[in-house]
């Protein structure tokens, strides 16, 4: 009787297991998860405002050019002599910009 007693004890987990184990999971799904993104869209919104005049950009779209004129959230970019397209700041890609700035 006693070493049925004494094998039940062992089995049954902690009352304490379970909570730990979810907020352990939630911890480890907001730093892997959540706080990446959360600091990519803040880099990203910085990015787009900090561009100017002048500066090379690649489109998420895939498209090179240089920056023509800034209206609020408006950019003109210029691709060849003549040819200019207005897009929004946002679909500007600050990480293929930043590489194609510094091929150049």
């Amino acid at each position: 009787m006693l070493t049925n007693i004494l094998l039940q004890a062992a089995a049954s987990p902690s009352p304490l297991a379970t909570p730990l184990l979810i907020g352990g999971m939630i911890l480890i799904f907001y730093f892997f998860m959540i706080r990446p993104q959360q600091k990519k869209q803040k880099d990203q919104k910085n990015f787009a405002n900090e561009l100017k005049r002048g500066d090379k950009v690649v489109t998420i779209g895939g498209m090179h050019g240089k920056i023509a004129a800034i209206e609020d959230n408006l950019l003109t970019i210029e691709f060849e002599k003549g040819v200019k397209i207005k897009f929004d700041k946002a679909s500007i890609s600050a990480e293929n910009s930043k590489i194609y700035s510094d091929k150049s």
